[in-house]
């Protein structure tokens, strides 16, 4: 399972770039966004790798 994070901010990204698209923005109006997604993906998988470590 944890393998398989770093599809997590894949399908995150993926999903804002379709909103974006939707919406009709650009992808510079919606760096934040991206920001915000890759920031918290980076939280939850270190969180997985410490918790992987610390229980070994």
């Amino acid at each position: 399972m944890i393998r398989l994070l770093f599809l997590l901010p894949i399908l995150m990204s993926a999903v804002w770039w379709w909103y974006l698209n939707n919406r009709g923005y650009t992808m510079k109006e919606g760096l934040r966004g991206f920001i915000y997604i890759f920031s918290f993906n980076a939280i939850i998988i270190g969180f997985f790798t410490l918790m992987l470590f610390v229980t070994h």
